[in-house]
């Protein structure tokens, strides 16, 4: 057994109902880590390019990574992957909760599924033993029910899931898959690709601690994290959410539909405001002493269930701000909608978001939106409209398909209301409040990603700056700064986050560069360095970008919405005239291609990179040469 690792990788066949184990090497380990890491080299290495996402032949791929399970702050999450039926683009998500630490004590450190199974099943994984068991009994449940029953049928309260609900069951194309009911692999549509693999989830139980090669260094890191926990009271108090007010401040607070950037009502729906009303508790997840999830119950016209948590920062403001509703109880029961049915809450609000601004425009008539008034702040028609969404029914059967085809369904020039990028709506994040995370939206590989790079407000002080410099980060800078050094800057930041989805780790518990790579060491025994580890996050980045060149994007792929290149009417980044600008943009992209060794003109990978980073054999998948 490696420390920090199991040593095995689960291989599940559902077309011939074959399970196997895989035990890879350690060289394979420390070269992709884990998380992200493992997700893009089985799905170049294994899955046919041109797969259907949707199709037997696309790959789904559950990965912890080697601090996964220790017990310490952060270790607490997992990571899932595949081809994305949104665009056809890289697919991966991660997630909270007690799932990731689970499996890798019951033995594995990822899954690796193929195929289809011909009716519902489930996947039991117990103390270094797998089953594929049916699940008909559990087709068509929420997460909830799902959960409940599986303990019930497995005589265990302490087994851990990770679940599709109805709306994964009917590929809605941005259905997520829900970790112990309250965690969400919320981006790209990951539930979609279980439930067209029949897959409802699986099941774990194990009682083998991860093996460390260093317990006593990561009892002392925890210790620490421990004590110096209220430097993260806010996180503790209100989750993200605590952030809305600020954001609303300097524009960016996403609203109707990134109009415009702030929202006078944002006090009825801040983080403070669940605190003194709807909030019942924090939760939070394996070996974290922060908990930061917060608990909700809602009961009367609107109902919240408390299992499935609360609503954090994105929820709030994709259901809240973005759609103009100001109803804290709808919001919370569209959180608890999406959890239990398994819908990433993010693309979910951005779509009625998307058909809110349809109908005011007449590109959808009232007929059409099966009798609902889809005015802005109707959280009745909001609500309708989710369940519509899950269900696949009417409209709902429409956006389902996300607002990409949805708009080009729609046509009559639809496209410009879709904020997406390969498909995957914005995180609530303003580009022209923060352009080189607008930049990142675009780069990344999966679509536009909020969770990846330092937002550009981070460059604006220099207590926040500070702990960057260990990488090269040197320069405070204005947050609408857009030039080859905030580039510069925020691609080494990128690398770094995306290194966080190899190991896997919470971006939210802001260990040091330094203390990351102590705790890889002591977990794993390895003498590893911030060098290796920045290594292996652009390792991923251009793997990523091999996967999505050979399945046909190309540099035209990376395109933020054109409403972002006008200032907006209304709000405070209207008063400032802040737009991005099309030329200063089309530059920085350019400069970040150059950062992670693509050709600046067509943005595809160099030989040479791939070949430094030890991964020249991706070079044959898109047929670059030496």
């Amino acid at each position: 057994m490696l420390n920090g690792y199991c040593g095995k990788i689960l291989r599940v066949n559902l077309s011939e109902r074959r399970i196997a184990v895989e035990q890879p090497s350690e060289a394979f380990y420390r070269r992709y880590l884990g998380g992200i890491g493992l997700v893009t080299h089985y799905l170049l290495k294994e899955m046919p390019a041109g797969a259907d996402p949707l199709g037997p032949n696309n790959l789904f791929v559950f990965a912890a990574g080697p601090i996964t399970g220790a017990p310490i702050g952060g270790s607490g999450r997992s990571g899932v992957g595949a081809k994305s039926p949104l665009a056809g683009a890289l697919g991966t998500s991660e997630g909270g909760g007690f799932f990731g630490a689970e499996l890798k004590r019951a033995g594995f450190d990822a899954i690796v599924v193929q195929g289809k199974a011909d009716r519902p099943v489930y996947l039991w994984v117990h103390d270094g033993e797998a089953e594929i068991r049916d699940a008909s009994h559990l087709w068509g449940l929420t997460t909830k029910e799902a959960q409940a029953q599986l303990r019930l049928d497995l005589g265990d309260r302490m087994v851990r899931t990770s679940l599709i609900g109805p709306a994964g069951e009917n590929l809605v194309r941005f259905a997520s898959v829900t970790n112990d009911l309250i965690a969400s692999h919320g981006r790209t549509g990951m539930g979609a690709v279980l439930g067209s693999k029949n897959l409802k989830g699986v099941a774990v139980r194990g009682h083998t601690p991860v093996s460390l090669a260093d317990p006593a260094k990561i009892q002392e890191m925890a210790k620490w994290m421990a004590a110096n926990k209220q430097a993260y009271a806010s996180s503790s108090t209100y989750g993200t959410g605590a952030g809305m007010k600020g954001f609303n401040l300097i524009g960016n607070l996403p609203t109707r539909n990134f109009r415009h950037g702030d929202f006078p009502e944002v006090d009825s729906i801040s983080g403070e405001t669940i605190k003194a009303t709807i909030s019942i508790g924090m939760e939070g997840c394996f070996a974290c002493p922060i908990r930061c999830k917060k608990k909700v119950s809602v009961e009367g016209k609107y109902q919240a269930d408390p299992a499935y948590g609360g609503p954090e920062y994105e929820t709030l403001a994709a259901f809240g701000s973005n759609c103009g509703v100001d109803n804290l109880e709808a919001i919370a029961q569209a959180h608890s909608m999406c959890n239990g049915n398994s819908l990433d809450t993010i693309s979910a609000g951005s779509t009625i978001a998307f058909a809110m601004e349809c109908y005011e425009n007449g590109l959808i008539s009232r007929q059409e939106a099966d009798g609902l008034e889809l005015t802005w702040g109707n959280a009745d028609a909001m609500l309708a409209l989710l369940d519509k969404i899950i269900r696949r029914e009417g409209l709902g059967d429409l956006l389902a398909e996300g607002t990409r085809r949805a708009a080009q369904k729609i046509g009559r020039g639809a496209e410009i209301f879709a904020m997406e990028v390969k498909g995957v709506d914005l995180g609530m994040h303003e580009p022209r409040v923060k352009p080189a995370l607008g930049v990142g939206f675009t780069v990344a590989n999966h679509g536009a990603d909020h969770n990846l790079g330092i937002h550009d407000t981070f460059f604006e002080k220099e207590a926040s700056l500070a702990p960057h410099r260990a990488i090269g980060i040197y320069d405070v800078m204005e947050h609408y700064e857009l030039s080859p050094r905030k580039m510069a800057a925020f691609g080494l930041g990128k690398i770094w986050r995306i290194l966080n989805n190899h190991l896997v780790m919470c971006v939210f518990l802001p260990w040091s560069y330094q203390q990351t790579s102590d705790i890889v060491s002591a977990c794993t025994g390895w003498n590893t360095t911030v060098f290796e580890l920045m290594k292996t996050g652009e390792r991923a980045i251009n793997l990523g970008r091999v996967f999505d060149l050979r399945e046909g994007l190309t540099v035209a792929d990376d395109r933020l919405p054109d409403r972002f290149f006008s200032p907006p009417t209304v709000g405070q980044i209207a008063a400032d005239n802040q737009a991005l600008d099309r030329d200063s943009f089309r530059r920085a992209q350019q400069s970040y291609y150059r950062l992670v060794g693509w050709d600046p003109e067509t943005g595809v990978p160099t030989y040479d990179k791939l070949a430094e980073l030890g991964v020249s054999w991706a070079a044959d998948e898109i047929g670059i040469r030496p």
